[in-house]
Formats: C-alpha cells, structure tokens, sequence
C-alpha cells in the first residue's frame, strides 16, 4: 500500500471530451494514460511481492522506517529542485495532519501488512484483503452521514461477504487466522487515513502532502521496531541480496514511480478509470506470489477473493 495524495483542484486540467450516440460525452483516455495506469496495476500490484522477500531477512517495521523515510527524502529533494524549497512549506496545522494520515496510513496500514507478510500471510492472500480498503471508506462515510446508493451498499455486503470466505479458519490452508486479522486490522487503518484525509487541513501541494506523511509514517515505525527489538538484533550481514534489491525496489518503483504516475493520473484521467487499481492490484500480486514463490492458490481463497474484488468492482463502478 501506498500514500494516496490529495487532489488539488484549482491545477486539474481540462481532459478531452468525446461524443457518443446518445448526445453525452465521455472523457478521451491519452495512451500516457493507460500507460500511467499500467505502472501503476503492475508495480503497486507486485509491491506485495517485494515486501514478502525483502522481510525473510529484514525486520518488518525497520525495512518500513528506510522504505519511507529513504522515499520521502527522495521526493523531497525532487520536489526541492522541481518546484524550489517554498514547494515544502506549510502550516503547523496542516503538517499535523499530514503527519496523522501518514502514520495512519503507512505505520498502521502497510506497516501491519509488513508484519504480517513476516508472520506466513501469502502475498496474494495479504493483497486480496488489502482490496476491501474501498469498502471500508464507503462504511466510514455513512457512519459519518453521508448518504450512499444502494448499489454501493450491495458492493460493501457482497465485499464483506468475500472477507467473510477468506478468513474462515481452515479454508485459507495453513495461514494463521491471526495473521489475516492483522492485515484487516491495516486495512481498517489505512481506510481511516485515507478518510481523514479529505476531511482535515492538508498541505495545498500533493507532493508536499505525500512528503511529510512517508517521513512521519517511516518514523514512527522506528520506535516500533525498538520496542519489538529489531534494533537490537539486527544483524546487517544477515539480510540477503534479495530482501536488499526488494527493498531497492519499493523505494524507487513502489514508492517514487508508481506514486507519482498515480499523483500524475489523480489530475489527468477520470477518476473511476484510476479507482480501477483497488481491483487490479491483488490480481496481478495473486498471480506474481503463485509464479515467483509458488504461493498456493486454494479454491476457497480464489473464490474468497473474487467475490472482494467483485464487491469493489461494484462500489468504484456506483461512487462514480
């Protein structure tokens, strides 16, 4: 999982509108559209991979602390040179809640997802559960009164239906009902960060915004990983070339690339055409974790997953 910038309107550009028959237009989709969205399903969708390899010899909540603390610096320093230092300027107010979404999204979120990944939790499986992110915001947003159609309400039953298969003990093989509780317990995390963050005073830039949630989400997975001991028995001539090139990976592609074609896509393509990530991503870490690690795909957790996927298919297609 990754930090979600927040859209900055008075910037969004005009997208080319076609005609159709029946008098209504429909926005023109540029190929470096589909191409953004292609790094984006593909590199978001095998970030789960990459985590997976990156903690058979890393401490989790340590790799989390140098993937976004290393990205962050990393989109600092570019937005420094792109846009000058005033790009990273912002109120006390707003850089709290920055910081609040961060460590919400990426100490709670991917953070939990991490640990769990460490603890046996199949990275197709972790995705699969990752995908019901989109119902959980649609919950917080009636909680909240807002209304939602019926349509939407039927997506999040028919999603948490699909939660339901995946994490009956027994039918997810041998993965402990522990360790996919956790990752649910991030995905509630994650969709409360993301909720928050339409909703509290955030730096006016994306970027910005996106900078200081990755330093203050990597850093307060660094008291966590004290606590945990990871400080204490980190053994740096342990940790594989693997778990090194993986971590490499989710700080350049998974964190800096595919985050920035997603800043790019949020201001240049319809946003039901990028919302279609939340059900292509655990596609695509499915099929990577059953090819790369041999991960096993069950009947139960295949259907389990469908049935997820269908449910946000159905919520994205109705919050149109």
């Amino acid at each position: 999982m990754t930090a979600a910038p927040r859209q900055s309107r008075p910037s969004v550009p005009t997208i080319p509108e076609l005609p159709t028959g029946d008098g209504t237009v429909r926005p023109r989709i540029s190929g470096a559209a589909w191409a953004a969205l292609a790094i984006v399903y593909v590199v978001w969708g095998s970030t789960y991979l990459a985590i997976r390899i990156a903690v058979e010899t890393m401490p989790p909540f340590l790799s989390a602390t140098a993937r976004f603390v290393t990205a962050g610096l990393l989109l600092a320093a570019l937005l420094v040179w792109r846009q000058g230092p005033s790009a990273l300027r912002v109120t006390p107010r707003r850089l709290g809640s920055a910081a609040l979404v961060g460590v919400l999204l990426l100490l709670g979120g991917n953070g939990l997802v991490v640990l769990a990944e460490q603890s046996g939790v199949p990275s197709g499986l972790a995705a699969l559960l990752v995908a019901a992110v989109p119902l959980w915001v649609v919950l917080l947003r009636r909680a909240s009164g807002q209304r939602t159609s019926a349509v939407t309400v039927a997506g999040v039953l028919v999603g948490l239906a699909g939660l339901a298969v995946l994490t009956v003990p027994g039918l997810s093989g041998e993965v402990k009902l522990t360790g996919l509780l956790v990752v649910i317990t991030a995905t509630l995390m994650w969709s409360t960060g993301s909720f928050l963050a339409g909703r509290l005073p955030m730096p006016r830039n994306p970027l910005a915004a996106s900078v200081y949630e990755m330093l203050a989400g990597g850093l307060a997975c660094l008291p966590v990983a004290a606590a945990k001991g990871e400080l204490h028995d980190l053994d740096l001539s342990a940790v594989s070339t693997h778990s090194w090139l993986a971590l490499g990976y989710l700080i350049v592609f998974g964190s800096l690339v595919a985050f920035s074609a997603y800043a790019w896509l949020l201001q240049s393509a319809p946003l039901p055409l990028v919302a279609t990530y939340a059900y292509v991503n655990p596609v695509v870490a499915v099929f990577l974790g059953w090819l790369v690690l041999a991960e096993p795909l069950s009947l139960p957790i295949a259907l389990g997953g469908a049935i997820v996927v269908g449910g946000v298919f159905l919520v994205v297609r109705s919050e149109r």
